[in-house]
């Protein structure tokens, strides 16, 4: 780790914003400032917070038991649904109500073959959140926080959700990125983005908010094609302006068949064979409708009971493309049908974009959430020295090009700065706008080794160089333009070095 001789602030982000937060605690001066910068450390060493979005019955408990593989949350209209929920990962399982007042009890759960039922031990207007800590690979690198819906008919529900954002520059956010989840386009889906979005550095910007267009396959009226139909919605929505703005990457998913395709289990992959051995004018008719799905007095090798547990488990959507792939002959295995599943549902592409978009920028979007707490604790008054304190932040800020690679990520695609059309998509890209490792900024496979990142980088340079340099650009774009041209010149020096150490 190098430092600044100047300031003593270490030149590494996460080693330079860890100093500024012990600096500003050194600096606290009451008990809750204190406690707020201590929680801001702790922050910096735990699991990226994602919280879990939308409207009321967007799905968004079911796409938490998706991405989690486990049916923890639960998805009825219950008491739990109403309370903001943190999904940890720990060695052993346990529920701990966090009460208003700030006591923590731990509480009893039951668990039969659904979802966590809690025993609150207190009214629901006393409790803040519930934090549940399962001992599951997938909550390793992220805590997911399940939210309840917004637009909710009961208004402190709603508020709920809205707490979780910041409330002016004196306030933290609770999280460091959302998955927002949407149907359609609704005007309480744009004021919470937009609350979640901030131009003022640190807080919620286009880069940590990914859209999630959900039920996707309820927008295809259930039909076998039904994810290219909410494709084609979902390319729409990417190019609204209000929308690519606050959140440029929307991915349609059914969470009810992905969390089917991830806890499928051999028993239902026999039963659906046996569904699937009909006739298929049968089979079709049977499929027209849940109601008919299951209708009492069917001729047909499956009890009606086992027929309402695939219908709950798999949705219509689910039955059809699971009926359609076995009947077939592709799938000869509950492995395979859960491969399958797992595609059509779109979660695997999901799991992609939150590994690209969220897991990569894990460090750097913690240090934009420290950087923020900071800032909010020193400007209501909660530090000594403030103007020292605002001077280190601001030395970190500029000192780190991956904030300022944000900044113009964000710029790019709200409109504010202009890049030739031709030229725009190739500048998101190396911004780190399809991905954070060099080679998705380059557009080349994972693979590809140092060296040929290097001489693709190299291949980059010359042209934004002479666009950065040319007297017919704005001054705005050449601003813009060096800032990518210090991109490609890291990428090479990076990968030059990986280069010659593998040849060595």
């Amino acid at each position: 780790m190098t430092t600044n001789p100047e300031t003593d602030i270490p030149s590494n982000l996460t080693a330079s914003v860890h100093y500024l937060v012990s600096q500003a605690l050194l600096l606290a001066v009451d008990d809750s400032s204190a406690q707020q910068l201590k929680e801001t450390q702790r922050r910096l060493t735990e699991p990226l917070r994602v919280a879990i979005a939308g409207r009321v019955k967007a799905g968004k408990s079911t796409l938490l038991n998706a991405l989690v593989g486990e049916e923890l949350a639960p998805t009825d209209a219950g008491e739990c649904t109403r309370i903001v929920t943190w999904y940890v990962g720990g060695n052993s399982p346990g529920v701990a109500v966090h009460h208003r007042d700030g006591r923590i009890e731990q509480r009893l759960y039951k668990r039969g073959t659904g979802a966590l039922a809690v025993d609150l031990g207190a009214p629901l207007e006393a409790v803040d959140h519930l934090v549940v800590t399962w001992p599951s690979s997938r909550l390793r690198d992220v805590t997911l926080i399940d939210t309840p819906g917004i637009g909710s008919l009961s208004p402190e529900t709603s508020l709920r959700a809205a707490e979780l954002l910041p409330e002016g520059e004196e306030s933290i956010a609770t999280v460091d990125a959302v998955l927002y989840l949407l149907r359609h386009a609704h005007a309480d889906d744009i004021r919470f983005l937009d609350a979640f979005h901030d131009d003022q550095f640190g807080r919620g910007t286009p880069v940590n908010a990914v859209g999630v267009l959900s039920r996707a396959d309820e927008i295809g009226s259930l039909r076998l094609d039904a994810l290219d139909v909410a494709a084609r919605v979902a390319r729409r929505y990417r190019a609204d302006s209000r929308i690519r703005k606050l959140c440029p990457v929307v991915v349609p998913v059914t969470g009810l068949v992905g969390h089917a395709a991830m806890t499928l289990r051999e028993a239902e992959f026999q039963t659906l064979t046996r569904l699937a051995a009909l006739p298929e004018d049968h089979l079709e008719h049977l499929l027209l409708t849940a109601d008919r799905f299951l209708a009492d007095g069917l001729m047909i090798p499956v009890p009606r009971r086992e027929r309402a547990h695939l219908l709950d488990r798999f949705g219509l959507f689910g039955l059809r493309s699971s009926l359609s792939a076995i009947g077939s002959g592709e799938l000869g295995s509950a492995t395979e049908l859960a491969a399958h599943l797992n595609q059509v549902s779109g979660l695997d592409e999901l799991r992609e974009i939150l590994l690209r978009q969220f897991t990569e920028r894990s460090r750097l979007l913690q240090a934009r959430s420290a950087l923020a707490a900071v800032r909010a604790v020193v400007r209501r008054g909660g530090c000594a020295e403030p103007g020292r304190l605002e001077t280190l932040a601001e030395e970190v800020t500029s000192s780190a090009h991956e904030f300022r690679e944000i900044q113009l990520l964000n710029d790019l695609r709200a409109g504010v700065v202009e890049l030739p059309a031709d030229h725009r998509d190739e500048a998101e890209r190396l911004l780190g706008g399809n991905g954070f490792a060099d080679a998705a900024r380059l557009g080349l496979p994972p693979s590809a080794s140092p060296g040929v990142l290097a001489r693709a980088a190299l291949g980059q340079l010359g042209f934004w160089q002479s666009l950065a340099s040319s007297p017919r650009s704005s001054r705005q774009l050449r601003i813009a333009c060096r800032d990518v041209v210090r991109t490609i010149e890291g990428l090479i020096a990076t990968n030059e070095g990986r280069s010659a150490a593998e040849a060595g």
